[in-house]
């Protein structure tokens, strides 16, 4: 059985959608914590990137403040599910990545503060990392796929905000 959720965004035509209206009003929706709204927000995300393609680049500069929000509401699992669009952002079309340089000053400080947030168990076992929740993890991922996307100016833009971070392409 298909939840009606779903049914309703099979109807979207997503090659005819305006994406400087529709992208944006999604990327706001990331500060949600409640169902429906939540899981609206990302699957619309993710739909829109997966089959956006030249349509994605124009609109990123209007998605820089709704990151920025969503990653500064401090809360797990926006932060997560933050964490995790940008990296599909970063890779959903050609030149994204290098468009997302000029605003690493604007979104990299919160990752500066959740860089070493992982979680120590001990002995224990640390289930979140099946579902990718731990946000340590995913900043790493995150600052990788920025750094392999972003083109020549990546890194020393991402080591000017975050001095910890460690090329993965110069190793």
């Amino acid at each position: 059985m298909i939840p009606k959720e779903i049914k309703l965004l099979g109807r979207w035509k997503l090659k005819k959608l305006d994406y400087h209206h529709y992208l944006p009003l999604f990327f706001d929706g990331l500060c949600e914590i409640e169902h429906p709204y939540d899981f609206f927000a990302r699957q619309g995300i993710h739909d829109m990137l997966e089959h956006g393609g030249n349509k994605i680049l124009p609109v990123i500069p209007q998605l820089i403040v709704p990151i920025k929000n969503a990653l500064n509401t401090r809360n797990h699992k926006v932060i997560c599910t933050t964490l995790k669009i940008l990296q599909q952002l970063v890779m959903s079309a050609d030149m994204i990545g290098e468009a997302l340089v000029p605003y690493y000053r604007q979104i990299l400080p919160i990752f500066n503060l959740f860089k070493n947030w992982n979680s120590n168990l001990g002995d224990g076992i640390e289930y979140g990392q099946q579902r990718r929740e731990n946000i340590g993890d995913l900043i790493n991922e995150t600052l990788e796929a920025f750094e392999r996307h972003g083109g020549e100016d990546a890194f020393i833009n991402i080591k000017y905000m975050i001095p910890t971070y460690e090329s993965v392409m110069l190793n």
